[in-house]
C-alpha cells in the first residue's frame, strides 16, 4: 500500500497478527523491504509487522536529493502517524539502524524497543572519499557501477559462492534502486554523527553485527554499545553486512528473544 507521509508516497506492507504490538523493519541502502523476508514467518506469528521502502527505494517516491537523516526520520514518523501506531518496536539494519537512532533520540516516546543491526553512529572523515567515489560512479554510470562491489561488502566470499539465487535477488534490488534515491540517501548517511548523543537513549536496545562486516565493523557496534546504557551486543559469526540473510537462524533467535 502507498501512504502519503512527509510530502511523498511511501510503499508499505502490513502483515502478521492483527492488534498485536507492531514491529517496524527498516532496510539498508540500495535495497528494499524484500531484504526482510527471512524474518517474516517468525515475526508475523507474534506481531504486526510493518515494512516500508525508504524514500528513494523500492516502490516509494525518489525525489531529487540530497536527503538528510532527519528527513528520513520524519518520513518514518509520518508513516506511524498515518497508521495510528503510537509506539513500535524498531528493527533497523545499516541505514535502517541509523534512522532508528534518530527516532530514539528525537522521538523516544514512539519507540518501545530498538534493534540496531550492522550499522554505525558516525561516519569518520577518512571514509568521505570512499562515499564520494561511489556517488561519482553511480551518477556517471548508474547502479551497475556499484552492484558487484556492494555484494562483496555485504556477504562473505563463502556465502557468495554457495548461494547464487539469494545473491541474485539482492543484486536485483541494488540494480533497481533509483539513482536519485541512492545518491539522496548516501548524502544523508555520510553526514551521520549521532555517537556522542547515544547516551541519551534509554530504550532497551539490542545491537547485532556480523563478525566479518567491514562496512559497519564490529568496532562501530562496540562504540554504540559503550554509549547506550544497558544495551546488549551480539557479534554474529560467519556473516558480513546483511547478517539477517547470511545467518538467519542466529539473527532470528536473538531478535525474537529480545523482542
Amino acid at each position: 500500500m502507498l501512504i502519503e507521509a512527509n510530502g511523498i508516497q511511501i510503499n508499505c506492507e502490513l502483515s502478521g497478527k492483527e492488534k498485536a504490538p507492531v514491529v517496524v523493519l527498516s532496510h539498508s541502502l540500495a535495497c528494499s523491504m524484500v531484504m526482510w523476508r527471512p524474518q517474516l514467518d517468525l515475526l508475523e506469528s507474534h506481531f504486526q509487522v510493518l515494512r516500508f521502502d525508504t524514500r528513494g527505494h523500492g516502490g516509494s517516491d525518489a525525489p531529487a536529493g540530497p536527503y538528510t537523516l532527519e528527513q528520513l526520520v520524519d518520513d518514518a514518523i509520518g508513516i506511524l502517524d498515518e497508521l495510528d501506531f503510537e509506539r513500535v518496536y524498531w528493527v533497523g539494519l545499516s541505514m535502517g539502524g541509523m534512522i532508528g537512532q534518530g527516532l530514539a533520540l528525537n522521538h523516544p516516546d514512539r519507540i518501545e524497543r530498538l534493534v540496531l543491526a550492522d550499522t554505525a553512529a558516525i561516519i569518520p572523515d577518512e571514509a568521505q572519499p570512499v562515499w564520494q567515489e561511489r556517488l561519482d560512479a553511480v551518477q556517471s554510470e548508474g547502479m551497475p557501477a556499484v552492484a558487484e562491489s556492494t555484494l562483496e561488502r555485504w556477504f562473505t566470499p563463502r556465502y557468495l559462492e554457495k548461494n547464487p539465487s539469494e545473491i541474485d535477488q539482492i543484486r536485483q534490488q541494488i540494480l533497481g534502486t533509483p539513482v536519485a534515491g541512492y545518491v539522496g540517501c548516501s548524502e544523508a548517511i555520510r553526514r551521520l554523527n549521532y555517537l556522542n548523543r547515544l547516551s541519551a537513549i534509554q530504550k532497551p536496545t539490542l545491537i547485532m553485527v556480523g563478525a566479518d562486516d567491514y562496512g559497519t565493523p564490529v568496532a562501530a557496534s562496540e562504540a554504540m554499545h559503550a554509549q547506550i546504557k544497558g544495551s546488549k551486543l551480539v557479534v554474529i559469526p560467519d556473516a558480513a553486512h546483511l547478517s539477517n540473510i547470511e545467518q538467519t537462524q542466529i539473527f532470528n533467535d536473538n531478535l525474537i528473544t529480545f523482542l
